[in-house]
C-alpha cells in the first residue's frame, strides 16, 4: 500500500494544456482553512484515510510569501493492526504561481521509517534532496502534493473531450511524466450529495501493483473548487477507490444536483 494513497490524490495533476509553461486561473481556487479528508476502500473495507490542509507559512522562500501544503495519511480498521501506517507530508508553495519550493516527508510504515527532503529550484531546472541532485525538463516541476493544489488552480476552459496532458513531478529518487485523458462530465454520488464532476483517465504503468488492462479514473468537482471526488483503479487483487469524506473552508460551493 505505499504511496498509493498519495499517488491516487496525485492523479490530478495531469489537467492543463498543451503548453509547456501551464496557465493558472487569476487567482486559486483554494484558501487557507480548506480542509478536506479522504478515505481510501480496498473493495468494501476502509484502509486508509487522509487529511489535506491549506495554512498560511512563516516560512519565506526567496522572500515570497508561501503557502503550507500538508498531508496525513493513516490505515484504519484491520488493515491498521496487520500493516499500520502514518505518513506525513509537507509542501511549501508560492502563493503566486503555486510552484514548490520546499518538500519533506516523513513515512512510517509497519517497522519501515524513511524521512526524505526536496528543495526546487525551477528557474536553474533543479531538484536537489537527500537522495541527491536531478534535473527537471521544464521551469514546472512538483511533488504530488504541490501538484494537487496547482492543478486544481489550472485553467482548463478549453479542455475537450480525447485531450491528453502531461505534467512533471519528482517522487522518492526520480522525476516522471504523467498522461491524463479527459473523458467527459458524470454525476457522482457521494455522502455530500450527488456533485456534478468533470472525469479524467490518467496513465498508469503495469507492474506489481496494477493489472495489465487497468484503468484509473477521477472525478473532479465541476465548480470552482476543482476538488477530486473520486478515484478508483483496479489493482492484481480487487479495486481500490478514493473518496472525499468530508470538505471544509471551500472557497466556492460545491457543484451538487
Amino acid at each position: 500500500m505505499k504511496h498509493i494513497f498519495l499517488m491516487l490524490m496525485g492523479i490530478v495533476i495531469g489537467r492543463s494544456t498543451m503548453a509547456q509553461e501551464l496557465p493558472l486561473k487569476k487567482d486559486p481556487v483554494f484558501q487557507q482553512g480548506e480542509v478536506l479528508q479522504y478515505k481510501l476502500r480496498y473493495g468494501f473495507i476502509t484502509a486508509a484515510e487522509a487529511t489535506i490542509k491549506v495554512s498560511n507559512s512563516d516560512l519565506k522562500f526567496d522572500n515570497r510569501p508561501i503557502w503550507k501544503l500538508t498531508v496525513d495519511a493513516q490505515t484504519s480498521g484491520t488493515f491498521d493492526v496487520f500493516y499500520k501506517i502514518r505518513d506525513h507530508y509537507d509542501s511549501y508553495i508560492d502563493k503566486t504561481d503555486l510552484l514548490p519550493y520546499f518538500y519533506q516527508e516523513n513515512i512510517r510504515e509497519a517497522s519501515y521509517k524513511r524521512q526524505d527532503k526536496a528543495r526546487f529550484t525551477q528557474d536553474a531546472k533543479k531538484v536537489v534532496s537527500n537522495r541527491g541532485t536531478f534535473t527537471t525538463p521544464t521551469t514546472q516541476t512538483f511533488d504530488l502534493v504541490s501538484a494537487y493544489y496547482f492543478a486544481r488552480s489550472l485553467d482548463i476552459s478549453k479542455i475537450k473531450i480525447g485531450d491528453k496532458f502531461k505534467l512533471n513531478y519528482f517522487l522518492g529518487d526520480e522525476i516522471s511524466a504523467l498522461e491524463v485523458e479527459y473523458v467527459g462530465k458524470e454525476t457522482v454520488k457521494n455522502k455530500l450529495g450527488n456533485i456534478r464532476c468533470l472525469k479524467f483517465s490518467p496513465s498508469i504503468k503495469p507492474g506489481r501493483i496494477f493489472k495489465k488492462d487497468s484503468r484509473l479514473y477521477l472525478w473532479v468537482t465541476d465548480d470552482g473548487n476543482r476538488v477530486p471526488v473520486k478515484a478508483q483503479v483496479e489493482i492484481l487483487v480487487g479495486a481500490v477507490t478514493m473518496e472525499l469524506k468530508s470538505a471544509a473552508g471551500l472557497k466556492y460551493a460545491l457543484a451538487k444536483e
